[in-house]
């Protein structure tokens, strides 16, 4: 698996676990899904997301969108 797959994955991940909870437990868990959408969207302009660079690290070889 790449790391751009790898990042979708978790992102997605934890979009669909917070809208979960915010049904389940309590609606302040939507301001978690919106930070994980912030970050996606600015991830996109400037190249930067932090969990590309812990995956690099780790040694997940990168796909096309973090190299």
């Amino acid at each position: 698996m790449t790391i751009d797959r790898t990042v979708m994955a978790f992102a997605g991940t934890m979009i669909l676990l917070s809208l979960g909870l915010s049904q389940v437990h309590s609606l302040n868990w939507l301001w978690f899904t919106g930070f994980v959408g912030l970050n996606l969207l600015q991830a996109s302009f400037s190249g930067f997301c932090p969990l590309a660079i812990i995956l690099k690290r780790i040694g997940l070889k990168p796909g096309c969108a973090f190299d």
